[in-house]
């Protein structure tokens, strides 16, 4: 009688051990935004002083 409640608990077990599932692995951080803001801003101003440095010539 011991030995198969033995049994059984071990089998129960190891059972509940194997059907433990594996959580997926947690995905990479979104990359960060780049700031263009300001560099985009003064590209359009130099243009537009270039191009009425052109016009006026």
């Amino acid at each position: 009688m011991k030995k198969a409640t033995f049994f059984i608990v071990f089998v129960l077990i190891s059972t509940c051990t194997f059907a433990q599932v594996v959580p997926p692995p947690i995905p990479p951080p979104p990359p960060p935004g780049l700031p263009i803001d300001s560099g985009l801003l003064f590209l359009f101003v130099a243009g537009i002083a270039y191009g009425v440095k052109k016009l006026k010539k």
